[in-house]
């Protein structure tokens, strides 16, 4: 069994970062429930909402670029010193001197209020539809998040399902022992069997309450893994309303569907991100136009020599005007920005059709694991049920005197052991049927 990976898989988990405490719960879910629950408790799930969020208010901020942009200003300045300058002394009759002269007040205000409308640039028109495609991809990460996190969910809580019926397996396979177990008890006081007999029994029946001390631990561990997919607190009380044999495992036909990838949530985030990168070629190409802004300004000024009469009169400035910006020379910097971002569309193109390769592999292993599994499950059930005959006609020739408890004993082990393997075929099946969903891009949200 894999059961170990989960173990591993469960420990590690324990290490990453953990949500905020959450309130103990006591929940009775089926995996439909499960899922729901995770959805909106997983911490991974939550944080591609806030990326989300996040991505939206990013959009906003851009389209902010090209909204009209008001500000005010409020400007007061006391000088000291007025500033001095020296004037030719021909204008006062002083031909050949400098005569120093003071030009301005001690009180300086001014009250402003500047408006600007930008009209057009390239570059902010390819950057709105890049916003936008920003926001779809952060939108689809919110998918693969929600569709790992049911994968993930699915999987802890088959492995559950597993160990409970591997549990039952083995409490019936203890009555049965123990049944003979006191059986074989009375015909040793009775003198009709030797004390080996009744030894070889109790090996027996040790070694399965050993096993299902074992099996209950791991059970609780699974559990506590499946409540770490959910998001749930490990103080909760969870426990599983599914049954193992209401999990759907039809057969299922090989499909030549050779656009089966379009459907999964990796091949589209990875064709947004092309999107991006073209919408990054275009943006590069607009850097090279010119771009125009519409502005205006108005503003009072006061100046006086008395603060007190600062603000007696002011004297007005109002100015509206257009402002053309033309690129010319950026030390060929556009140019490789421009090239580079080619070179990321290609790559990216190149990513494209690898992980297209790569999807139809899987989807072609996925399917065949899975009908192999079935097949595998098919016949380790049949050997489960030979093991169970042998035994019961073992355990027959035995109590009537032609048979011997060697035989029992073997029976006995070779019918654990075919239930070990239905259980091992059990759970390989049903995760190959998560993962066989999962490679069709049949788990969407």
């Amino acid at each position: 069994m894999k059961q170990p990976f989960y173990i591993l898989s469960f420990c590690l988990c324990l290490m990453l970062p953990a949500k905020a405490q959450q309130k103990d719960t006591v929940a009775n879910f089926s995996l439909k429930d499960a899922i729901l629950y995770a959805q909106t408790h997983q911490v991974n799930v939550l944080n591609a909402q806030i990326d989300e969020q996040i991505a939206k208010n990013r959009v906003k901020q851009t389209t902010g670029i090209g909204l009209p942009q008001v500000s005010a200003s409020v400007n007061f300045q006391d000088f000291l010193k007025v500033p001095t300058s020296l004037i030719p002394g021909e204008i006062f009759g002083q031909p050949g001197q400098k005569i120093p002269v003071k030009f301005g007040v001690k009180y300086n205000s001014s009250v402003g209020l500047e408006a600007s409308q930008l009209l057009f640039d390239g570059s902010y028109l390819v950057g709105l539809k890049a916003a936008r495609t920003y926001k779809e991809l952060s939108s689809k990460n919110t998918n693969r998040n929600k569709i790992e996190t049911a994968v993930a969910v699915t999987k802890a809580y088959f492995s559950v399902l597993v160990n409970n019926e591997q549990l039952s397996l083995l409490d019936a396979n203890l009555n049965r022992l123990q049944k003979s177990l006191n059986d074989v008890q009375q015909m040793f006081k009775n003198g009709f069997v030797e004390k080996i007999d009744v030894d070889r029994l109790k090996v027996l029946n040790n070694n399965l309450l050993t096993e299902r001390e074992n099996v209950v631990r791991l059970l609780a561990l699974n559990v506590n893994l499946l409540k770490f997919q959910m998001g749930m607190s490990i103080g909760s009380e969870l426990t599983l309303s599914d049954k193992i044999n209401s999990a759907d495992l039809e057969k299922t036909q090989i499909l030549n569907d050779p656009f089966a990838y379009k459907k999964r949530i990796e091949y589209s985030l990875l064709a947004t991100q092309n999107k991006l990168n073209e919408l990054d070629v275009k943006r590069y190409k607009s850097l090279f136009l010119p771009s125009l802004l519409a502005f205006g300004s108005t503003s009072a000024n006061f100046q006086n020599d008395q603060f007190s009469t600062l603000y007696n009169r002011h004297f007005p400035t109002t100015v509206i005007g257009f402002k053309i910006l033309v690129p010319i020379i950026s030390g060929g910097q556009k140019i490789y920005q421009l090239r580079n971002a080619k070179l990321e569309v290609l790559k990216t193109q190149n990513n494209l059709a690898n992980l297209q390769n790569g999807i139809d592999l899987e989807i072609s292993a996925a399917q065949t694991n899975y009908l192999n599994g079935q097949q595998s499950l098919e016949n380790q059930k049949r050997n489960m049920e030979l093991a169970k005959e042998v035994l019961r006609v073992t355990k027959v020739k035995y109590e009537q005197g032609v048979g011997s408890s060697l035989e029992v004993t073997s029976a006995e082990t070779a019918l654990k052991e075919s239930q070990n393997n239905y259980i091992t075929a059990l759970y390989d099946l049903l995760i190959n049927k998560v993962n066989l969903d999962k490679a069709l891009g049949n788990i969407n949200y």
